[in-house]
Protein backbone atom coordinates (compact mmCIF):
# COMPACT_ATOMS: atom_id res chain seq x y z
CA UNK A 1 0.00 0.00 0.00
CA UNK A 2 1.60 3.18 -0.95
CA UNK A 3 2.26 5.84 1.76
CA UNK A 4 0.83 9.17 1.43
CA UNK A 5 2.49 12.39 1.94
CA UNK A 6 -0.36 14.64 2.56
CA UNK A 7 1.62 17.50 3.25
CA UNK A 8 2.64 17.07 -0.48
CA UNK A 9 -1.14 16.76 -0.95
CA UNK A 10 -1.59 20.08 0.42
CA UNK A 11 1.38 22.00 -0.84
CA UNK A 12 2.56 22.64 2.42
CA UNK A 13 5.61 22.16 4.72
CA UNK A 14 5.71 19.75 6.96
CA UNK A 15 6.15 22.79 9.65
CA UNK A 16 3.42 24.45 8.59
CA UNK A 17 1.03 25.86 10.92
CA UNK A 18 -2.37 25.15 11.76
CA UNK A 19 -3.99 28.31 9.63
CA UNK A 20 -1.51 27.52 6.86
CA UNK A 21 -2.97 23.85 6.16
CA UNK A 22 -6.45 25.51 6.80
CA UNK A 23 -5.37 27.77 4.12
CA UNK A 24 -4.02 25.57 1.79
CA UNK A 25 -7.36 23.77 2.48
CA UNK A 26 -9.44 25.67 1.60
CA UNK A 27 -7.59 26.64 -1.58
CA UNK A 28 -7.60 23.61 -3.02
CA UNK A 29 -11.08 22.82 -2.14
CA UNK A 30 -12.48 26.36 -3.95
CA UNK A 31 -10.15 24.99 -6.93
CA UNK A 32 -11.07 20.78 -7.53
CA UNK A 33 -15.01 20.96 -5.53
CA UNK A 34 -17.13 19.01 -8.27
CA UNK A 35 -19.38 21.49 -8.77
CA UNK A 36 -16.48 23.91 -10.73
CA UNK A 37 -15.26 20.56 -12.64
CA UNK A 38 -18.17 18.62 -13.65
CA UNK A 39 -16.84 15.24 -15.14
CA UNK A 40 -13.38 15.60 -13.80
CA UNK A 41 -12.03 12.40 -12.64
CA UNK A 42 -9.07 13.92 -11.76
CA UNK A 43 -10.18 16.49 -10.06
CA UNK A 44 -12.39 14.63 -7.98
CA UNK A 45 -9.51 12.66 -6.92
CA UNK A 46 -7.68 15.16 -6.12
CA UNK A 47 -10.53 16.83 -4.32
CA UNK A 48 -10.44 13.29 -2.04
CA UNK A 49 -6.90 13.54 -1.44
CA UNK A 50 -6.97 17.02 -0.46
CA UNK A 51 -10.17 16.31 1.98
CA UNK A 52 -8.76 13.15 3.37
CA UNK A 53 -5.22 14.95 3.81
CA UNK A 54 -6.78 17.51 6.04
CA UNK A 55 -8.90 15.33 7.91
CA UNK A 56 -5.58 13.91 9.45
CA UNK A 57 -3.60 17.09 9.52
CA UNK A 58 -6.05 19.50 10.66
CA UNK A 59 -6.79 16.96 13.97
CA UNK A 60 -3.78 17.49 16.39
CA UNK A 61 -4.06 13.96 17.60
CA UNK A 62 -4.52 12.12 13.93
CA UNK A 63 -1.27 14.41 12.86
CA UNK A 64 0.98 13.69 16.00
CA UNK A 65 0.55 10.04 15.26
CA UNK A 66 1.04 10.75 11.17
CA UNK A 67 3.99 12.44 11.88
CA UNK A 68 5.60 9.85 14.55
CA UNK A 69 4.87 6.96 11.78
CA UNK A 70 5.21 9.01 8.66
CA UNK A 71 7.53 7.60 6.21
CA UNK A 72 8.32 4.80 8.30
CA UNK A 73 5.12 3.03 7.11
CA UNK A 74 6.51 0.87 3.94
CA UNK A 75 9.46 -0.16 6.31
CA UNK A 76 6.52 -1.73 8.86
CA UNK A 77 4.43 -2.77 6.42
CA UNK A 78 7.46 -4.59 4.39
CA UNK A 79 8.50 -6.55 7.35
CA UNK A 80 4.69 -7.73 7.45
CA UNK A 81 2.84 -6.00 10.10
CA UNK A 82 -0.49 -6.58 10.22
CA UNK A 83 -2.75 -4.20 10.48
CA UNK A 84 -5.65 -5.65 11.39
CA UNK A 85 -4.24 -6.96 15.25
CA UNK A 86 -3.28 -5.18 18.34
CA UNK A 87 0.10 -4.78 17.37
CA UNK A 88 3.41 -5.96 19.68
CA UNK A 89 5.90 -3.07 17.87
CA UNK A 90 9.46 -4.94 19.28
CA UNK A 91 9.67 -6.50 15.86
CA UNK A 92 10.60 -2.45 14.69
CA UNK A 93 12.38 -1.22 17.79
CA UNK A 94 8.92 -0.33 19.42
CA UNK A 95 5.97 1.88 18.05
CA UNK A 96 6.88 5.49 17.60
CA UNK A 97 7.11 7.75 21.00
CA UNK A 98 7.12 4.66 22.86
CA UNK A 99 3.31 4.21 22.12
CA UNK A 100 1.36 0.56 21.58
CA UNK A 101 -1.55 1.72 19.08
CA UNK A 102 -4.23 -0.64 18.01
CA UNK A 103 -5.19 -0.46 14.19
CA UNK A 104 -7.80 -1.73 12.32
CA UNK A 105 -9.38 -1.52 8.79
CA UNK A 106 -12.48 -0.14 8.69
CA UNK A 107 -15.40 -0.81 6.47
CA UNK A 108 -16.38 1.38 3.37
CA UNK A 109 -19.44 2.47 5.29
CA UNK A 110 -17.42 3.62 8.13
CA UNK A 111 -14.96 5.53 6.36
CA UNK A 112 -15.99 6.35 2.92
CA UNK A 113 -14.38 7.79 0.31
CA UNK A 114 -10.84 7.60 2.09
CA UNK A 115 -8.21 5.68 0.97
CA UNK A 116 -6.89 2.43 2.19
CA UNK A 117 -4.05 4.02 3.41
CA UNK A 118 -5.94 6.29 5.87
CA UNK A 119 -8.09 3.18 6.89
CA UNK A 120 -5.54 1.06 8.13
CA UNK A 121 -3.60 4.29 9.68
CA UNK A 122 -6.59 5.51 11.85
CA UNK A 123 -9.59 3.80 13.70
CA UNK A 124 -11.83 6.71 14.20
CA UNK A 125 -14.97 6.08 12.36
CA UNK A 126 -17.43 8.20 11.58
CA UNK A 127 -18.87 8.57 15.40
CA UNK A 128 -15.69 8.95 16.67
CA UNK A 129 -13.91 11.93 18.30
CA UNK A 130 -11.49 12.32 15.20
CA UNK A 131 -13.94 11.86 12.33
CA UNK A 132 -17.38 13.33 13.78
CA UNK A 133 -19.13 15.42 11.32
CA UNK A 134 -16.64 14.01 8.04
CA UNK A 135 -19.76 13.07 5.89
CA UNK A 136 -21.13 16.51 6.44
CA UNK A 137 -22.17 17.39 9.87
CA UNK A 138 -21.92 20.88 10.84
CA UNK A 139 -18.55 21.61 12.05
CA UNK A 140 -17.17 18.15 10.71
CA UNK A 141 -14.44 17.99 8.60
CA UNK A 142 -16.37 18.82 4.99
CA UNK A 143 -18.56 20.96 6.59
CA UNK A 144 -18.13 23.75 3.88
CA UNK A 145 -18.60 21.18 1.09
CA UNK A 146 -21.17 19.04 1.30
CA UNK A 147 -18.88 15.78 2.76
CA UNK A 148 -17.94 12.65 0.87
CA UNK A 149 -20.30 9.11 0.45
CA UNK A 150 -19.13 5.85 -0.50
CA UNK A 151 -19.44 6.87 -4.09
CA UNK A 152 -16.32 9.75 -3.32
CA UNK A 153 -19.24 12.08 -4.52
CA UNK A 154 -20.40 15.58 -3.17
CA UNK A 155 -23.39 14.77 -1.19
CA UNK A 156 -24.79 18.47 -0.62
CA UNK A 157 -27.61 19.05 1.91
CA UNK A 158 -31.05 20.56 0.76
CA UNK A 159 -30.59 23.99 -0.45
CA UNK A 160 -33.02 26.90 0.47
CA UNK A 161 -33.90 29.57 -1.95
CA UNK A 162 -34.14 33.15 -1.71
CA UNK A 163 -33.72 36.83 -3.42
CA UNK A 164 -31.52 39.88 -2.65
CA UNK A 165 -32.50 43.46 -3.98
CA UNK A 166 -29.72 45.60 -4.18
CA UNK A 167 -29.47 48.92 -5.55
CA UNK A 168 -26.65 49.97 -8.30
CA UNK A 169 -25.58 52.69 -5.61
CA UNK A 170 -24.75 49.73 -3.41
CA UNK A 171 -23.52 47.29 -6.29
CA UNK A 172 -20.55 50.38 -6.50
CA UNK A 173 -19.74 49.99 -2.82
CA UNK A 174 -20.83 46.62 -1.55
CA UNK A 175 -23.67 46.37 1.26
CA UNK A 176 -25.44 44.23 3.62
CA UNK A 177 -28.80 42.63 4.24
CA UNK A 178 -30.67 41.00 6.62
CA UNK A 179 -32.73 38.33 4.62
CA UNK A 180 -35.61 35.79 5.67
CA UNK A 181 -35.49 32.26 4.34
CA UNK A 182 -37.37 29.43 5.71
CA UNK A 183 -38.46 31.54 8.65
CA UNK A 184 -34.81 32.24 9.09
CA UNK A 185 -33.11 36.05 9.19
CA UNK A 186 -29.69 35.81 7.98
CA UNK A 187 -27.27 38.74 7.46
CA UNK A 188 -25.17 38.60 4.06
CA UNK A 189 -22.54 40.61 3.06
CA UNK A 190 -23.15 41.93 -0.89
CA UNK A 191 -19.42 42.43 -2.43
CA UNK A 192 -18.78 45.66 -4.81
CA UNK A 193 -19.69 44.40 -8.71
CA UNK A 194 -22.37 42.09 -8.18
CA UNK A 195 -24.34 41.75 -11.12
CA UNK A 196 -28.50 40.86 -11.46
CA UNK A 197 -28.89 37.14 -11.41
CA UNK A 198 -25.47 36.78 -9.25
CA UNK A 199 -25.92 34.43 -6.94
CA UNK A 200 -24.52 33.85 -3.45
CA UNK A 201 -24.07 30.45 -1.48
CA UNK A 202 -24.39 30.68 2.45
CA UNK A 203 -22.90 27.26 2.71
CA UNK A 204 -23.16 26.39 6.56
CA UNK A 205 -26.95 28.12 6.70
CA UNK A 206 -27.48 25.56 3.17
CA UNK A 207 -28.93 28.65 1.45
CA UNK A 208 -28.40 30.04 -2.06
CA UNK A 209 -29.31 33.65 -2.49
CA UNK A 210 -30.38 35.21 -5.91
CA UNK A 211 -29.45 39.25 -6.30
CA UNK A 212 -31.58 40.97 -8.18
CA UNK A 213 -30.25 44.46 -8.96
CA UNK A 214 -32.73 47.35 -8.92
CA UNK A 215 -33.31 49.38 -12.09
CA UNK A 216 -31.74 53.08 -11.84
CA UNK A 217 -34.20 55.84 -13.86
CA UNK A 218 -30.32 57.90 -14.41
CA UNK A 219 -28.08 54.84 -15.58
CA UNK A 220 -28.05 51.90 -17.78
CA UNK A 221 -25.21 48.98 -17.10
CA UNK A 222 -22.76 47.67 -19.55
CA UNK A 223 -20.40 45.30 -17.37
CA UNK A 224 -18.63 47.61 -15.56
CA UNK A 225 -19.53 50.66 -17.49
CA UNK A 226 -22.34 52.97 -16.97
CA UNK A 227 -24.37 54.64 -19.34
CA UNK A 228 -26.07 57.92 -18.63
CA UNK A 229 -27.95 60.63 -22.01
CA UNK A 230 -26.56 64.08 -21.06
CA UNK A 231 -29.46 67.08 -22.18
CA UNK A 232 -27.48 69.70 -23.95
CA UNK A 233 -29.38 73.17 -24.94
CA UNK A 234 -28.64 74.27 -28.37
CA UNK A 235 -25.35 77.24 -27.20
CA UNK A 236 -23.96 74.45 -25.08
CA UNK A 237 -23.47 72.02 -27.71
CA UNK A 238 -22.68 74.95 -30.10
CA UNK A 239 -20.20 76.82 -28.00
CA UNK A 240 -19.67 74.54 -25.36
CA UNK A 241 -19.73 74.66 -21.33
CA UNK A 242 -19.67 73.10 -18.41
CA UNK A 243 -22.25 71.50 -17.01
CA UNK A 244 -22.93 68.79 -14.14
CA UNK A 245 -23.78 64.93 -14.60
CA UNK A 246 -24.85 62.54 -12.24
CA UNK A 247 -22.89 59.78 -11.15
CA UNK A 248 -23.28 57.26 -8.15
CA UNK A 249 -21.23 58.89 -6.10
CA UNK A 250 -23.01 62.69 -6.25
CA UNK A 251 -22.80 65.12 -9.24
CA UNK A 252 -19.21 65.93 -11.55
CA UNK A 253 -18.53 68.79 -13.91
CA UNK A 254 -18.14 67.79 -17.42
CA UNK A 255 -16.58 70.01 -19.73
CA UNK A 256 -18.31 69.87 -23.18
CA UNK A 257 -16.25 70.96 -26.00
CA UNK A 258 -17.66 73.74 -28.77
CA UNK A 259 -19.62 71.64 -32.04
CA UNK A 260 -20.52 68.19 -29.14
CA UNK A 261 -22.60 66.51 -31.90
CA UNK A 262 -25.64 65.16 -30.90
CA UNK A 263 -25.51 61.66 -30.00
CA UNK A 264 -21.41 62.17 -29.11
CA UNK A 265 -20.45 60.22 -26.24
CA UNK A 266 -18.09 61.31 -23.92
CA UNK A 267 -15.97 59.04 -21.90
CA UNK A 268 -15.14 59.81 -18.05
CA UNK A 269 -12.84 57.17 -16.39
CA UNK A 270 -13.15 55.39 -13.18
CA UNK A 271 -16.71 56.27 -12.51
CA UNK A 272 -18.14 53.17 -13.25
CA UNK A 273 -18.84 49.74 -10.96
CA UNK A 274 -16.23 48.03 -9.97
CA UNK A 275 -15.44 44.44 -11.09
CA UNK A 276 -15.97 42.04 -8.70
CA UNK A 277 -13.53 40.52 -6.70
CA UNK A 278 -10.96 43.14 -7.84
CA UNK A 279 -12.57 46.77 -6.07
CA UNK A 280 -10.05 48.54 -7.41
CA UNK A 281 -10.74 48.25 -10.83
CA UNK A 282 -13.42 50.48 -12.05
CA UNK A 283 -15.21 50.86 -15.48
CA UNK A 284 -16.36 54.14 -16.96
CA UNK A 285 -19.44 56.21 -17.22
CA UNK A 286 -20.49 57.22 -20.53
CA UNK A 287 -21.99 60.14 -21.62
CA UNK A 288 -23.94 60.48 -24.69
CA UNK A 289 -25.00 64.06 -25.49
CA UNK A 290 -28.46 64.49 -26.45
CA UNK A 291 -29.09 68.21 -27.79
CA UNK A 292 -32.66 69.60 -27.23
CA UNK A 293 -33.24 72.55 -29.64
CA UNK A 294 -34.91 75.67 -28.65
CA UNK A 295 -38.77 76.25 -29.86
CA UNK A 296 -38.80 79.74 -31.92
CA UNK A 297 -41.62 81.97 -32.34
CA UNK A 298 -41.99 83.56 -35.41
CA UNK A 299 -39.97 87.06 -34.98
CA UNK A 300 -36.58 84.21 -33.75
CA UNK A 301 -37.45 81.92 -36.36
CA UNK A 302 -37.09 85.25 -39.02
CA UNK A 303 -33.49 86.15 -37.12
CA UNK A 304 -32.33 82.53 -37.12
CA UNK A 305 -33.00 82.48 -40.53
CA UNK A 306 -30.89 85.63 -41.83
CA UNK A 307 -27.94 83.90 -39.42
CA UNK A 308 -28.01 80.61 -41.43
CA UNK A 309 -27.97 81.95 -44.59
CA UNK A 310 -25.43 84.52 -43.87
CA UNK A 311 -23.38 81.13 -42.44
CA UNK A 312 -24.68 77.99 -44.76
CA UNK A 313 -24.16 74.46 -43.22
CA UNK A 314 -22.83 71.80 -45.75
CA UNK A 315 -25.11 69.24 -46.64
CA UNK A 316 -25.39 66.00 -43.55
CA UNK A 317 -26.93 64.07 -46.07
CA UNK A 318 -24.03 64.05 -48.22
CA UNK A 319 -26.41 65.33 -51.27
CA UNK A 320 -24.34 66.94 -53.75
Amino acid sequence: MEYRDYYQVLGVPKAASAAEIKKAYRRLARELHPDRNPGDAEAEKRFKEANEANAVLSDPEKRKKYDELGANWQAYQQAGFDPDQAGDWSAFGGAPGGMRWRVHTATPDDLGGFSDFFRMFFEDGPMGAGMAGAAGAPGGVFGDLGGFGTSGRSLRPAQAHGTVEVTLAEVARGTERTVAVDGRRLQVKIPPGVSDGARIRLRDEGVTLTVRVKPDPRFTRDGTDLKTELPLSLPEALLGAEVPVPTLNGKVKLRIRPNTQNGQVIKIPGRGLPRRGHPDQKGDLLVTARVVLPKLDEEARAEFERFVKAHPQTDPRGAP
